[in-house]
């Protein structure tokens, strides 16, 4: 069976765009603790780069008490003033992340308990600049905190 120069052409030029996705995907693990610390304070992407984020409670303490999410911030949005409007919009510690606040949010995991991993995908955003994520859970903003720099 013979291949013409157009049928390998156009084999090959699938073959890499199937695969350029992959190439381009970056994968960031960040874990929470029960001292309430992100492992993770600023990491680095592209404009537009596609992000595998596994987030991971490896603390001890009962979900209800020190239960950890992971919510990444639009930009201009500050981690502190946020976590102040998730407690004065009900946020709580079965609700860490009111509905009603989700437009601020580029994304988010779950409340995860002791030993839970979530990962999620997502585009991160194509304008350049700082953005800030943190934990929702009543409190942790304070010091839960971190920043994916886009550049």
């Amino acid at each position: 069976m013979q291949f013409t120069n157009i049928q390998l052409l156009a084999f090959f030029s699938f073959f890499i765009f199937a695969h350029a996705e992959e190439e381009i995907t970056r994968e960031i693990i960040i874990s929470g603790n029960d001292a309430m610390q992100f492992d993770v304070k600023k990491f680095v992407t592209a404009p537009g780069e596609k992000i595998h984020i596994t987030f991971k409670n490896v603390g001890s303490l009962p979900k209800i008490a020190m239960g950890h999410n992971l919510v990444f911030l639009k930009k201009g949005i500050d981690a502190v003033a946020f976590g102040q409007k998730v407690l004065a919009s009900g946020g709580s510690a079965t609700n860490p992340l009111p509905k009603s606040l989700l437009g601020d949010v580029i994304a988010h995991t779950k409340l995860l308990g002791p030993s839970e991993t979530e990962t999620i995908t997502f585009q991160a955003p194509k304008t350049k600049g700082d953005y800030q994520y943190v934990c929702t859970f009543p409190g942790h903003f304070a010091m839960m905190r971190g920043t994916m720099e886009v550049k």
